[in-house]
């Protein structure tokens, strides 16, 4: 080695001018040192390079192989035996009896008669056993029916009122009561036209098991737990609010578990705790039987990027205790659909849920914590599981403490090179910080080459080609992710590295890899995130595979033991970083289905595809400089993406699929509306009749309109900014979502309980606003919709806490829902007049419109609609009903 160490003496590891001055110095006697003496050639490979088939074969089958590990432990749901003390037969029988009655929309029977009679049919068996056996506990019952309003944070802004909706409470404690009491929560009630067995039929037959599992405990209970049936969550988390807010048992409450549904069976993830308690999280992770969980979820729910929110919220906001949040997250393509039926939910993922609740609830409900929780409160907690076989918990300043341990330790092993004696030590840093940005602008240029290639596919007509097949999009945007990086680092190999010693290129560029993850260590430490953990592992694990194997490396280099030794070392960080990337595309992409027509699906999933691939290959990236050429790494990426390429353009690939085994429908809303326009005198301005649809992915009526071919561009709807919400009856307020609507012509709706819109009385006050006091009676479901003219402002209502909620928009969205034989419902707002009025306008301060929705019974259907949704193809789900739309200006 002698001749290596002179040459890199004299060209100090490299410029041409410097390499020019060694041309006559050979080789050592192990063939080579990576680089050849003519700087005009590239370099040679040798012993301590990988071939390049061998290389690529390396990582390919390591990223396959830990991949595969994440699917099979996905698909083990339930790790070892059962206790035998949830049945979840019996459970499944409780799902299909009340998945049986079909969709339960609040306000309809199936939702407030049949199965709440369910419900306590089944607690009074319950109730019967405790007597007989004489068991130690009491069991109530209480049948709620709250009415409230209140605001939240949801789309943009958000005011719900609700009348006499349905809870059913029931209280199992201890002989001679309970001070403090545990609450598990599920919730009956579904979104129109889906049966709702994950969402949430299964929560709550695992409720009704778990109930009966407790109250046939012979040993007593230290502490009481709650069981709430909600009936109305679909309604923006109303009958949860109107439990917490107003029932009497809410005020002994000191903590919860909710149990909710973003998918169709699989494994149930712990995805949000808190906020704070962390003796929660230590609860779960000592008692749940098969632990999932992570951090990283709750800290992304919680930020407000999936647009979804569940019961959590209410307790968290309107009852301030801290609880637990489980959901089901696998196959959300049929989520809120007719598909979503008992019969896809396995009976083993019905017993995994089972026996983590009834484990934590007993675990919690024995526990001195639950008691007093108030010197357990502070700080948070960092948790994630391994493969569901264990989950891994710490506090947060525990995690602090061990993240700048790390990184200090990370940071020690740059300066020690940085400080090597002479000019090496600035040269390393100088060549790091050269080789990081040179890494980071590979990152650039490979998102800039998907994106354009997403945009492509979206000017060709293509999006969501990948949503039947998802490994379509990965084997489009992959190899356009993978080869970017890889021509950029090979590029700079051969034209700016020129004559430096590959192996210690590959060297820079594993600490290179090593600084940036560390620095995202200590960024996400600094904002105090608990997923601060993810790159504590991709930091720690390496450091020291990487440290263990220096002597290795440094006198054979590349070898086989150090490239299966060191993917051994990577192998743990690697595969949970895996399952968080499954968990990220699990979610996603069912999402981009019913995310709306405005924002390009291509765009998002190829740039998560991205994404996945930087982060997968960053301890590879050292890889590139450890082979001679990758010639045919470029030539098989390229190859695949061409292939799949050609595919996509030829249109292989469809979309949707009403396969019953796979089904990946298309989500469609379809109302049947009259629409009704008054002037401020209150005479009728302009009426209509149609059917009004709405596509809620990117690609519109692309693929129905060769169908039904009046969905055509002649029949787009055009919003009216004169009128509230565009003049359209939004069930939600996401028309920012889905601004391309279709307005077909259809006989006027006559429903057999129409809306009631009467404005009792108008005074002005003596502070210079005007007061509208209005009743209203309809069905059980209307929204109201409130447009201030411009220059006034709505300052107050009757309404949540009596200030209205702001809204860029301008316009205020308030949802009423109501259970059975509800009154009148009554409201006042009051607005401040413009100071200046436009005579140009229409006169008065406010436009007001009320639209109704019948979401179930005769009323529900006409036969326009029903022809139109029989030409609908099978792989589109229509969710149909019919609405009224009635505008008053004053």
């Amino acid at each position: 080695m002698e001749s290596d160490t002179t040459i890199r003496r004299l060209k100090g590891l490299g410029t041409p001018n410097s390499v020019s001055q060694v041309n006559n110095v050979s080789r050592s006697s192990h063939g080579g040192n990576g680089y050849n003496s003519d700087p005009k050639k590239k370099p040679e490979v040798n012993l301590f390079l990988l071939r390049e088939g061998v290389g690529a074969s390396l990582v390919f089958v390591f990223i396959l192989v830990l991949w595969v590990l994440v699917h099979l432990s996905l698909q083990q749901l339930v790790i070892g035996k059962s206790s035998g003390e949830f049945n979840a037969v019996r459970a499944r029988r409780h799902l299909e009896s009340i998945t049986s009655v079909g969709p339960r929309p609040v306000g309809s029977p199936e939702n407030e008669v049949l199965t709440v009679a369910y419900l306590l049919e089944q607690i009074k068996h319950i109730q019967a056993e405790v007597a007989a056996a004489g068991n130690p506990h009491r069991l109530s019952v209480d049948v709620q029916r709250p009415t409230g309003s209140f605001s939240i944070d949801f789309l943009g802004g958000f005011t719900s009122f609700y009348d006499r909706v349905t809870n059913v409470a029931v209280k199992l404690e201890p002989e001679a009561g309970a001070s403090h009491l545990m609450l598990a929560n599920c919730h009956f009630d579904t979104v129109a036209n889906s049966p709702g067995a994950s969402d949430d039929a299964v929560s709550c037959a695992v409720m009704l098991e778990v109930l009966h599992s407790l109250a046939n405990l012979s040993t007593p209970l230290r502490h009481g737990v709650v069981f709430l049936f909600n009936g109305a969550e679909e309604n923006v988390l109303q009958a949860s609010h109107g439990f917490i807010t107003q029932h009497p048992w809410a005020k002994q409450v000191r903590a919860f578990i909710n149990l909710e549904a973003a998918g169709v069976g699989g494994k149930e993830v712990v995805f949000q705790t808190g906020p704070e308690n962390p003796w929660l999280v230590q609860a779960y992770v000592h008692a749940a039987m098969h632990p999932f969980a992570s951090v990283v979820g709750q800290e992304v729910f919680q930020s407000g990027i999936i647009p979804s929110d569940t019961d959590f919220r209410i307790y968290r906001d309107f009852g301030n205790i801290p609880g637990i949040d489980l959901a089901f997250i696998e196959n959300g393509f049929i989520y809120h659909t007719n598909y979503d039926t008992a019969d896809r939910i396995l009976t083993d993922s019905i017993q995994r849920a089972g026996d983590n609740i009834l484990a934590v609830l007993k675990h919690l409900v024995m526990s001195e914590e639950l008691g007093d929780s108030s010197q357990y409160r502070h700080g948070n907690m960092v948790f994630f599981d391994l493969l569901g076989m264990v989950v891994v918990a710490y506090p947060a300043r525990v995690g602090t403490i061990l993240n700048y341990v790390v990184a200090a330790a990370t940071f020690l092993y740059l300066a020690k090179k940085a400080a090597r004696p002479g000019s090496g030590g600035g040269r390393y840093v100088r060549r790091l910080a050269c080789a990081a940005g040179l890494t980071v602008l590979s990152w650039l240029v490979t998102l800039l080459s998907v994106l354009v290639v997403a945009l492509l596919v979206t000017l060709l007509g293509r999006s969501m080609f990948w949503y039947q097949h998802f490994y379509a999009a990965v084997c489009l945007y992959g190899p356009v992710a993978a080869g970017s990086m890889v021509l950029v680092h090979t590029l700079a190999k051969n034209l700016y590295y020129g004559g430096v010693r590959l192996v210690e290129l590959a060297e820079l560029y594993f600490d290179v890899s090593l600084l940036l993850w560390c620095c995202s260590l200590v960024l996400f430490t600094l904002q105090g995130l608990c997923s601060a953990y993810v790159p504590l592992l991709m930091v720690a694990f390496p450091l020291v595979a990487k440290i263990l194997l220096a002597s290795e490396f440094k006198h054979r280099g590349a070898s086989a033991k150090y490239c299966v030794l060191y993917l051994l070392g990577l192998a743990l960080p690697y595969v949970h970083f895996m399952f968080l990337i499954w968990v990220v595309f699990e979610i996603f992409t069912p999402i981009l289905g019913r995310s709306g027509t405005e924002i390009p699906p291509e765009l998002v999933l190829s740039t998560l595809v991205t994404l996945a691939t930087i982060f997968l290959s960053s301890f590879f990236l050292h890889f590139i400089y450890l082979v001679r050429s990758t010639r045919w790494v470029l030539s098989a990426l390229g190859s695949l993406f061409v292939l799949v390429f050609l595919l996509m353009w030829a249109g292989l690939f469809f979309p949707y699929s009403g396969n019953p085994d796979s089904p990946r429908p298309k989500r469609v809303f379809v109302q049947h509306t009259t629409r009704t326009f008054h002037d401020l005198a209150g005479r009728v301005e302009g009426r209509d009749s149609g059917l009004w649809v709405n596509s809620f992915d990117y690609t519109a009526m692309q693929y129905v309109t060769p169908l039904i071919p009046e969905l055509n561009d002649t029949a787009r709807t055009v919003c009216r900014p004169d009128h509230p919400f565009c003049g359209y009856p939004w069930f939600l307020p996401v028309k920012f979502l889905s601004k391309k609507n279709w307005y077909l012509p259809a006989p006027e709706v006559s429903p057999s309980v129409p809306v009631d819109f009467t404005l009792v009385s108008k005074e002005e006050t003596v502070w210079g606003t005007v007061k509208l006091t209005f009743s209203v009676t309809g069905p059980s479901h209307m929204t109201l919709y409130l447009l201030p003219l411009p220059g006034a402002r709505l300052v107050s209502w009757s309404l949540g806490d009596g200030t209205p909620p702001f809204d860029v928009s301008g316009e205020y969205f308030v949802f009423y829902s109501h259970g059975l034989d509800a009154p009148a419902w009554g409201f006042w707002i009051e607005i401040q007049p413009p100071k200046e009025p436009d005579p140009s306008g229409p006169g008065g301060v406010v436009s007001v419109a009320v639209s109704s929705h019948y979401f179930f019974g005769p009323d529900q259907r006409t036969e326009q609609m029903d022809a139109l949704l029989r030409r609908f193809p099978s792989w589109a789900f229509p969710s149909s009903w019919v609405s009224t739309y009635t505008m008053y200006r004053y």
